[in-house]
């Protein structure tokens, strides 16, 4: 996620913190890299401006020369206004107090608009406890009944869906059917904002349904055309907040950096991957130290605890409290994250060297390295798994052989063990502060690659766009750096 704008950002913050002395001209060069980081991201052009002149503002005179630190506070400066830039509070679903929510997605084509919809479900089944109905409206394109059908049913969430009838009795008919259901989420079909006939349609389900929320629906991956077509769909709609999906493909974050700043809506939610849990509530502080390299703690320990067993935490507590942290407690820590994807998506959450391991690896590499690492420990005795101590030369070569490694990857699972032993001992009883601080210091450690075996980048994947848009958004985004060029040098 945000690979591009990510290493632009990250070289940028290495140059400022390299300098001895921070002066107008720095900050200038600083903020000129930026401008262009942003334009070659495909964010909006007065967006960008937008956010270079916020932070030319707080970056001016004395509120960055005359600090001990000057670098580490432009920084936080780059790093509050993004953060503002983004959004600033989280803003999440509102529940109608007095009586079930109605929750309408709208948007164009191929968005991911009725994946979305079961998407939002599941997130709602699992955070908040919600009982959700889902009403499959989407009646233009064709099997998307059948899609939402199938889809509802892995996650055991009710559909309700109807054949050959129009749009409005679908949803009357779906409201009056959802007595048992909180929420309910309506999939509307497809369209593009210049169809007059199927907007009209669109504004007047909204009209008869009076939803809570309309969450418009956009391909994350498709740069400004989804800020324009989202300032299209508010115009006609009045939207409460954005979905954007498709974040796990190569988009270069002009979407996510846009849409708030241009339509003045919310991003509410982000897709990450193809599974059906991978939803992440939008959290601007995250986001933005995502953006900059600085990781997301909060984010991580939020995923964590999602994806931990709260009965085997209280006794991984119990033991921790008591100094004992085996390899088979290990395991069953790395277990619990092995879930496709998982590992990459917390490892990037982590910033810094760990992002940089991020980087290298790709889904396949992470899980193998977790499954080898498994691999390593189940060859072990249960007295080598209690004490490292006791795997001499003879033992690591034995240890290999039963895992189908070299000697070297068992070396070094036994030295990131030790050397991560003490951190989460130190960690029971803490509180979050604490438990953020310790998190931190796994930063520095070798924990990122438990095989040691990091790999060279692949090619990012995901949704390509065509070679005539790849053309016309090239195009544009170099008409837009000769702008900023000739402005440059007119100040000169």
């Amino acid at each position: 996620m945000f690979e591009q704008i990510n290493s632009r950002f990250a070289q940028i913050i290495k140059n400022i913190k390299g300098q001895g002395k921070i002066t107008e001209k720095n900050i200038s060069d600083t903020l000129r890299d930026i401008r262009r980081a942003l334009l070659e991201a495909d964010v909006n052009f007065q967006a960008a401006k937008s956010f270079i002149n916020r932070v030319k503002d707080k970056a001016s005179g004395e509120n960055v020369f005359n600090t001990v630190t000057p670098g580490q506070q432009f920084i936080q400066i780059l790093l509050n206004e993004l953060t503002s830039f983004l959004g600033s509070e989280n803003d999440s679903i509102h529940f109608n107090s007095s009586g079930k929510t109605i929750i309408l997605l709208a948007g164009l084509q191929g968005s991911g608009k009725t994946t979305t919809t079961v998407k939002l479900a599941c997130f709602l089944k699992k955070r908040w406890q919600k009982t959700p109905l889902l009403i499959a409206a989407d009646l233009q394109r064709p099997a998307a009944i059948d899609q939402l059908e199938v889809l509802g049913k892995q996650i055991q969430i009710p559909v309700f869906a109807q054949h050959n009838t129009d749009i409005e009795t679908v949803i009357k008919d779906g409201l009056a059917h959802s007595i048992d259901s909180d929420v309910v989420i309506i999939d509307t079909a497809g369209r593009l904002h210049v169809d007059e006939p199927l907007m009209t349609e669109l504004k007047r389900v909204v009209t008869i349904v009076n939803p809570d929320e309309i969450l418009y629906v956009a391909d994350g991956m498709t740069g400004q055309d989804a800020v324009n077509s989202s300032g299209a769909f508010n115009d006609a709609l009045e939207l409460t907040g954005v979905i954007l999906t498709k974040m796990d493909g190569d988009s270069r974050g002009g979407a996510a950096l846009s849409i708030r700043e241009v339509t003045g809506k919310p991003i509410k939610f982000i897709g990450t991957g193809e599974h059906l849990d991978a939803l992440e509530a939008f959290r601007p502080e995250g986001m933005a130290g995502r953006i900059l390299g600085l990781g997301d703690v909060l984010g991580l320990v939020d995923m964590a605890r999602q994806v931990v067993d709260e009965k085997a935490q209280e006794e991984l507590e119990e033991k921790l409290s008591r100094g004992e942290f085996t390899l088979d407690d290990f395991k069953v820590q790395l277990a619990s994250m092995a879930k496709p994807g998982l590992m990459k998506k917390m490892l990037g959450m982590m910033g810094g060297p760990m992002a940089e391991v991020n980087k290298m690896m790709d889904d396949g590499d992470t899980e193998s390295s977790v499954r080898r690492t498994i691999g390593i420990i189940n060859s072990m005795t249960l007295d080598e798994r209690r004490s490292t101590k006791l795997i001499d030369p003879s033992r690591r070569n034995r240890i290999a052989q039963g895992a189908g490694v070299q000697t070297n990857e068992v070396t070094q699972l036994v030295k990131q063990y030790q050397q991560m032993k003490p951190m989460m001992e130190g960690m029971a009883g803490k509180g979050m502060k604490e438990r953020m601080n310790t998190i931190r210091e796994l930063q520095d450690s070798a924990l990122s690659d438990p095989s040691g075996t990091g790999k060279k980048p692949k090619g990012s994947t995901g949704k390509r766009l065509s070679a005539q848009d790849r053309r016309k958004n090239r195009k544009r985004r170099e008409k837009q750096l000769r702008k900023v060029r000739r402005q440059e040098k007119t100040k000169d």
